[in-house]
């Protein structure tokens, strides 16, 4: 029975459409133990924006957003938040959407979560 090396990231950018040569390196990379791209993929891949790589997500927030999210992490509602900063309810929302797209997160609680766990509030 041929070995076939199962595992994440190691065959899925390799289609029907692939020449036996790139599938030859495909092969003797991933047999040693290494992942492969194709051209196109890493192309593609440097061309993307990436994420922050130089420090937290939260670094890219703006001041506004850094603020709504100070405040969330500290247990105020969206109301209360609101108020205080004298903004509409639907705009804090928004900020909060925001940051949950931001830091590729879903909920309010791991938007706490986050900010406890990078020291953002006491």
């Amino acid at each position: 029975m041929p070995f076939v090396p199962s595992g994440p990231g190691l065959w899925p950018n390799l289609t029907k459409q692939t020449a036996s040569e790139e599938l030859a390196r495909a092969v003797k990379q991933v047999l040693t133990g290494r992942m492969y791209v194709t051209a196109s993929l890493g192309e593609n891949m440097a061309s993307s924006p990436s994420k922050n790589p130089t420090g937290p997500d939260h670094h890219t927030l703006s001041e506004r957003e850094f603020e709504v999210l100070v405040l969330l992490a500290q247990g105020q509602s969206v109301k209360t938040i609101a108020q205080s900063l004298t903004l509409s309810i639907k705009t804090v929302s928004t900020y909060r959407a925001r940051l949950l797209g931001k830091l590729q997160l879903t909920t309010t609680a791991e938007l706490i979560r986050y900010a406890l766990d990078h020291h953002l509030v006491d």
